[in-house]
């Protein structure tokens, strides 16, 4: 005998999600923000800022809101291009300028990097650099100018150890925020396992705090890049002024023209340069901030080349304790049952 038929109701449709108004679609707190949104934002801030540097300087020069001297139109700037590069050698002293502020960050980083995971690790050393890192944090930069002048000379060195003091303390206490920002349980887990304070230090503290210590490297790059413009003001001898040099000279001799192209140069070198160190930080850390992590697979491969390298001339001697942990437990699975 067949079976009865069923006419079971049709399942009932999703109900749509609740349609949200434009406006509060856009200010909703931490919502996810498409990509082509944040270009097109971007987009219309520079036309808006462009359109109002245009809209105060049209005109003839006496009919002008703003007046030519102070403020050059757009046109009139950007007609002034081809003197800043050719006359001022604009791409020579933008490379000297990049050249100091790499050296004296490179100095911070090689400094402040070591002094901030010691900081983060012991709360003594901490204690112990914190009057400096206030101090360092605090102090005037432009009183530092002639007090470079007085210990390090004229020359590219003085320049250098200007970016490296104004820098070093911020890299120290970034650097030692990160390395306390790592969780104890890792602490903890590592001793377990038999590690000592070394290892917990290199290989536990410093790999876990490395992401957060890079993007603030990362950050901190642009505010030496900023410093810089002190240090060049004054310029000795025959040595390449850089972009802060021409700004003063530029200030006091003319055209004004040359100080609003290379402010609006200066932006466009420092983001260039955080889009490459962003894309080097996605390969190094891709677990953390996506990425192919290709600069990731990298390192690890060299850093384990460099552990069967030494293992070639040195063992590692196991604790007391996880020697004695791993004979009882291999003699109790020997153990018949």
């Amino acid at each position: 005998m067949a079976e009865p038929l069923h006419n079971d109701p049709p399942p009932p449709e999703p109900a749509s999600p609740p349609r949200v108004a434009v406006g509060r679609r856009w200010f909703t707190i931490r919502s996810e923000v498409p990509k082509w949104q944040t270009v097109l934002a971007s987009i219309i801030c520079i036309a808006v800022c462009f359109s109002l540097w245009w809209w105060v300087t049209r005109g003839a020069a006496e009919e002008r809101i703003v007046s030519a001297l102070a403020l050059p139109s757009p046109a009139e700037t950007f007609n002034k291009f081809d003197e800043l590069w050719s006359q001022r050698a604009l791409s020579r002293n933008v490379v000297t300028t990049l050249k100091r502020v790499v050296s004296g960050f490179a100095l911070a980083v090689g400094v402040g990097v070591p002094l901030g995971v010691l900081a983060g690790c012991f709360p003594r050393i901490a204690a112990l650099l914190a009057p400096l890192i206030i101090f360092g944090r605090n102090i005037p930069l432009a009183a530092l100018i002639p007090l470079t002048f007085f210990f390090f000379g004229i020359q590219e060195l003085q320049k250098t150890m200007f970016i490296f003091i104004a820098c070093v303390a911020f890299v120290i206490a970034d650097s030692a925020t990160s390395v306390k920002d790592v969780g104890g349980r890792y602490i903890d887990t590592a001793y377990t396992l038999g590690a000592n304070r070394r290892h917990v230090i290199l290989k536990v503290l410093v790999p876990l705090a490395m992401p957060s210590i890079f993007n603030s490297l990362r950050l901190l790059f642009g505010l030496a890049f900023g410093y810089i413009m002190l240090a060049e003001l004054i310029k000795f001898g025959s040595e390449e002024g850089g972009l802060g040099h021409h700004i003063n000279v530029s200030q006091k001799r003319g055209p004004r023209e040359h100080i609003y192209l290379i402010v609006l140069i200066i932006p466009v070198i420092a983001l260039m340069i955080d889009r490459t160190l962003f894309w080097i930080q996605r390969q190094l850390f891709p677990y953390r901030y996506g990425g192919a992590g290709m600069l990731n697979r990298l390192v690890r491969f060299q850093l384990h080349m460099w552990d069967d390298f030494k293992r070639l001339f040195w063992t590692p001697v196991l604790p007391p304790e996880f020697v004695k942990a791993s004979a009882s437990e291999s003699e109790s699975t020997s153990k018949p049952s």
